[in-house]
């Protein structure tokens, strides 16, 4: 697939874009070089490759891609109180804040 310049027009005006005449022809040059990358992606043979939701799928588990995580630790106390000391308000350990919605 690749456009013509009355397509990078109409996606101008769709997108209420002004292009100057060498912006133009740059966008119609970057946009079908981008159509070309999809292409050659299409042709890459998938079968037997199963499908993940997300990258971080293909780490999950053992072997060289797995992803190594820290352990999920307190690592900073629970200073609530010298936190709140310079607040304006604070109600029960929460700050307080004036009502902006009404």
């Amino acid at each position: 697939m690749s456009l013509n310049p009355a397509d990078i027009s109409r996606i101008a005006r769709l997108a209420r874009l002004e292009l100057a005449p060498v912006e133009h022809e740059q966008m119609l040059e970057k946009i079908n070089a981008f159509f070309s990358i999809v292409e050659q992606i299409k042709g890459v043979n998938t079968d037997g490759v199963e499908p993940m939701a997300h990258p971080v799928d293909a780490m999950q588990g053992s072997g060289p891609m797995a992803l190594r995580l820290r352990p999920d630790l307190a690592s900073e106390p629970n200073d609530r109180e010298a936190n709140q000391r310079s607040a304006p308000a604070v109600e029960r350990g929460l700050f307080l804040v004036p009502k902006v919605i009404e």
